[in-house]
């Protein structure tokens, strides 16, 4: 048998690689402009065209390369920064493994014109799918000048796979600001079809998270700054208050190479306990500095997940430094150990003998009594007749006649009827009111003396009796279902309802989000959304949909942004009605929201006129229905 294994062509091996180090057109922008800072350039131009998808130039001033170096940075495994294995553990630039350029080479037409400061003319190169087609001097300036063409056009099926212009597009954002952030000493710009999107000068930190995110960004930033054995760590982290929903204001870096790190994510998130809204997120950007040899960040082909070697000292000394300065600022509860000499305590201003105090014992009292009194309240049909009974069972157990001296107990279910014919009036008691009152409520006060047949129970779920058994509805998610299918219906008749606001609420958004809502305007403003763009990442919301005036707009939107951002959009269905979708989830009543017994009633009818009443939009069960042999068999 002849021999079957052989080496992989040149070619094929790099569109391999290729398929691990570039991913989308972010991926070659990343590479060019890691390279161009490692270059030393201070001025990079980033020029883009469908997303990438047909161009991408990166312009650098940075050192050049001579004609010899040039044609070399297109071999696979061809680097100036490793010589050794134990290089990699010194390792203080951000290429160094040769990949980019033959990757990006193997899958893409590319031109490169580089010229050195030394040198008199610079040399253009063409390759295509890894094969030169020219190489010849040209007059060009000091730098680098990177032109991609044709993103995977030998590589059809790669190409299917890249997402639509605007999902690239903000891919392309997200890897610049990561590239931007980390280095604010050199001047950015970036272009994407002719239209300016960033033009960021050189500067300080600050001054690049105002330049990239508005002031009301850098208004709201808590300077951090701890200097540890192990690292070293500063940055910024966001108010309570600037928390959003949604992901994407959250920046670690690792000797200034961008890292996602869970770990070390849950320790900002452990600072922050108590101290922000359920399901938000703080935006901060933190740096860290550690000796190379402590951190290894070869474990990803992308360099975007680093390991370190002693991962929880790190994530002590983080956690410990944001809540020192969440301190400093008063954001959360801290001892000011200054102010102690200012503590007074009390002392006896006469010389007397103090007195022991007394206790007061009532030696009738007895516990098993009361006991069987609350049992027997217990036992009340309805929330209201419940409290109506525990109140009784309190005022006679105060006053007590014959009829409980001898032992028979008043008629309840009468006492409950003439009390709820009247107002109920609060009632101070000595004895805790029973928990079953607050478990199981059949309605606010106005609704008392209906003959309700709809209960609520821990202000989530709505019972009430049918022919089977007994019927459960999850409230919030009924509530969603009815708002998705009158959004629907509004798309489909193309005509919304809309409330104008008389003060325009004015929203603030990263450039990721603007591209996003500029994205989705249209299909917004069909749904009775209205947003004008008044410039520096604002936006003024001049209406909102008629019926969820309760919500705020930067509620739904925030909400709309996560799902489109965390790739919950299903490609098969119309965007607008994943709006639809997003926007019925954020306007339907929460959990916890006591309902009287109308509003239960009016929620029941419109669930069932719905299409689909037994699944919210998002297929969650809405209805549940215990049987009456189902109920049987728990007595058994």
């Amino acid at each position: 048998m002849s021999n079957v294994i052989q080496l992989l062509p040149d070619s094929v091996a790099n569109q391999i690689a290729a398929g691990e180090v570039i991913q989308r057109p972010a991926s070659v922008i990343k590479e060019l402009m890691e390279n161009a800072i490692d270059a030393g350039a201070t001025n990079i131009q980033v020029i883009t065209k469908d997303a990438g998808k047909s161009l991408i130039q990166v312009i650098d001033n940075g050192c050049g390369m001579a004609e010899t170096d040039a044609r070399m940075a297109f071999e696979r495994h061809a680097t100036s920064k490793i010589r050794e294995a134990s290089d990699l553990f010194a390792l203080r630039t951000m290429g160094f493994r040769g990949e980019a350029l033959a990757s990006i080479a193997a899958i893409a037409q590319v031109e490169l014109k580089t010229r050195r400061a030394e040198d008199d003319l610079g040399v253009q190169i063409n390759i295509a799918a890894s094969q030169v087609e020219s190489q010849e001097p040209v007059q060009c300036p000091v730098g680098s000048q990177f032109c991609i063409k044709n993103l995977f056009y030998n590589v059809p099926a790669r190409r299917r796979f890249l997402k639509k212009t605007s999902t690239e597009l903000r891919h392309i954002i997200n890897e610049f600001q990561r590239v931007a952030l980390a280095n604010p000493h050199v001047a950015l710009t970036l272009v994407h079809n002719d239209v300016p999107m960033f033009s960021l000068p050189a500067g300080n930190i600050k001054q690049r998270v105002v330049n990239m995110n508005g002031k009301q960004m850098g208004q709201n930033l808590i300077p951090i700054d701890t200097d540890a054995v192990m690292v070293k760590i500063s940055g910024f982290i966001g108010k309570p208050e600037l928390a959003k929903k949604t992901m994407g204001d959250q920046f670690f870096f690792v000797n200034n190479r961008f890292m996602k790190h869970p770990y070390l994510h849950r320790a900002v998130m452990d600072a922050y306990d108590n101290i922000l809204h359920p399901d938000t997120v703080p935006a901060y950007l933190i740096f860290l500095e550690v000796d190379p040899q402590i951190v290894d960040v070869n474990i990803h082909p992308t360099k975007t997940e680093i390991k370190f070697e002693d991962e929880r000292a790190i994530w002590q000394i983080l956690s410990a430094a944001i809540r020192e300065s969440l301190g400093k600022f008063n954001l959360m509860p801290s001892i000011d150990f200054d102010t102690v000499d200012q503590v007074h305590i009390p002392v006896s201003k006469n010389n007397g003998e103090l007195v022991e105090p007394t206790v007061d014992v009532n030696p009738f009292y007895n516990p098993f009594e009361e006991e069987q009194r609350q049992n027997v309240n217990s036992f009340g049909g309805g929330g209201t007749t419940a409290t109506f009974q525990s109140k009784a069972s309190a005022q006679s157990f105060e006053q007590p006649n014959d009829e409980w001296m001898h032992g028979d107990l008043p008629d309840f279910s009468a006492l409950a009827n003439s009390e709820m014919e009247k107002e109920a009036e609060p009632f101070e008691t000595p004895t805790p009111e029973p928990v079953q009152q607050t478990i199981l409520s059949s309605g606010g006060n106005e609704d008392a003396g209906s003959n309700t047949r709809f209960f609520q129970l821990k202000n989530k779920y709505i019972l009430t009796s049918v022919k089977s058994g007994l019927m459960m509805i999850d409230q919030k998610r009924a509530h969603e279902r009815i708002v998705f299918e009158g959004f629907v219906r509004t798309l489909q008749s193309g005509a919304s309802l809309s409330q104008k606001s008389l003060f325009p609420e004015e929203l603030n958004f990263g450039p990721e989000e603007m591209s996003m809502i500029n994205e989705l305007a249209p299909d917004l403003l069909t749904l009775g959304l209205e947003l004008q763009q008044s410039g520096d990442g604002s936006f003024k919301v001049l209406s909102t949909p008629a019926g969820l005036e309760h919500v705020s707009a930067a509620q739904l939107i925030d909400g709309i942004l996560t799902d489109f951002r965390d790739g919950e959009v299903d490609l098969q269905k119309e965007v607008t009605e994943q709006i639809a979708t997003s926007m019925a989830q954020r306007a339907a009543i929460p959990y916890g929201k006591q309902l009287s017994a109308i509003e239960m009633g009016e929620l029941f009818d419109q669930l069932f006129a719905c299409q689909v009443p037994n699944f919210s939009p998002s297929g969650k069960t809405i209805i549940s229905i215990m049987d009456l042999d189902e109920m049987q068999k728990r007595f058994m």
